[in-house]
């Protein structure tokens, strides 16, 4: 008994579906019919007048700790927020991930950092 395959049809038919995706991508009447009605920029609001007056709107958590850290240094930070990530060997990344993690550590730091802006 012998069995037949049809590898020269699944191949020629693979060749066919690359051809028609090539053919589509460098079409550019094509694209741009697919393109219409999605508009490739998102228009933005402006902020508004309680955003702007928001210490944190546009920081994130990376840039308040780092802006922390610069100012204060890891020892004064531990010694107001007293948590491991901050006393025994403190890291970027073990910070982050624990004040993401935590919320009250998280709100201390921000009370810091308000406190640092206040100063300022």
């Amino acid at each position: 008994m012998h069995i037949k395959t049809n590898h020269h049809n699944e191949s020629t038919d693979k060749k066919n579906q690359s051809d028609q995706l090539l053919d589509t991508v460098s079409n550019p009447q094509i694209n741009e019919e697919l393109n219409e009605g999605k508009p490739a920029k998102r228009k933005r609001k402006q902020a508004t007048e309680e955003q702007l007056n928001n210490p944190f709107h546009g920081v994130n958590l990376v840039q308040v700790l780092e802006r922390l850290v610069a100012h204060y240094g890891w020892e004064y930070l531990g010694e107001r927020v007293n948590i491991r990530c901050f006393n025994n060997n403190p890291t970027m990344k073990s910070s982050l991930g624990f004040l993401r993690r935590t919320a009250w550590a998280r709100e201390h730091v921000e009370d810091v950092y308000l406190e640092m802006l206040e100063e300022k």
